[in-house]
């Protein structure tokens, strides 16, 4: 086995850990210009559109919120295509969020669900093998709803519905892509903090830290406070 040393030539690598941020993914597109209609029709922030004016250009878009680009252009992968597929957009309301792309003139599916074993409909072969249930998840559980639409080329994206994350994440990185994200996420810490005073028969006081307890657990996948 490799034997890993730090900058300093210390065999503990865990004391010279450098965080990795994952910033781009490559999308191959045969018509450089329609793509970049496409995605800036999107409402994506356009970040480079670098041409040196023979046999290289690159052009990098945002989605908003996010921390992770796309780019495309000339030379710029092997890749065939339209074969980049299930790339995912965390959204916290996919109604909203469909009815956005809707409104710039974004073909997109209709929203869509799996449900357990019961399978209906076509499919693509990258959402998980399963085939698709119309409608979004009857009971609007976080990562059981999605949207999907394409590019000219044929790329494949998904909306899915994220508003309670898995248990992984670390509890202090609560973070919001939006100003939209985290008034949904307030609006469900007040339902839930209404329940709460419903349960214990009087108003809470210190509701803003029950809010922030709610929200911190929420995100991390963590037990929610009742």
């Amino acid at each position: 086995m490799a034997n890993l040393k730090d900058e300093t030539g210390s065999n503990d690598a865990k004391a010279s850990r450098v965080d990795m941020k994952f910033e781009i993914v490559v999308i191959p597109v045969s018509d450089v210009d329609r793509a970049k209609e496409f995605y800036g029709r999107l409402g994506w922030r356009l970040d480079a559109d670098y041409d040196n004016g023979k046999d290289f250009r690159v052009i990098q878009f945002t989605p908003p919120g996010s921390g992770c680009s796309v780019i495309f252009g000339k030379n710029v992968t092997a890749a065939a295509p339209g074969s980049a597929q299930g790339l995912y957009l965390i959204v916290s309301d996919i109604g909203v969020a469909r009815g956005e792309l809707l409104g710039r003139g974004v073909k997109i599916s209709e929203m869509f669900h799996d449900a357990n074993g019961v399978y209906a409909g076509p499919d693509e072969p990258y959402l998980f093998g399963r085939l698709r249930v119309s409608g979004p998840d009857p009971e609007h559980r976080s990562y059981h709803s999605f949207a999907s639409f394409h590019d000219p080329d044929g790329n494949g994206w998904l909306l899915q519905e994220i508003t309670t994350r898995a248990p992984g994440r670390i509890a202090g990185d609560t973070t919001y892509a939006s100003a939209g994200d985290l008034a949904s996420a307030l609006r469900r810490a007040e339902a839930a903090h209404g329940e709460h005073e419903k349960r214990t028969g009087q108003r809470d006081a210190n509701w803003s830290d029950w809010y922030a307890a709610y929200m911190v657990a929420e995100q991390s996948g963590e037990e929610l406070p009742q």
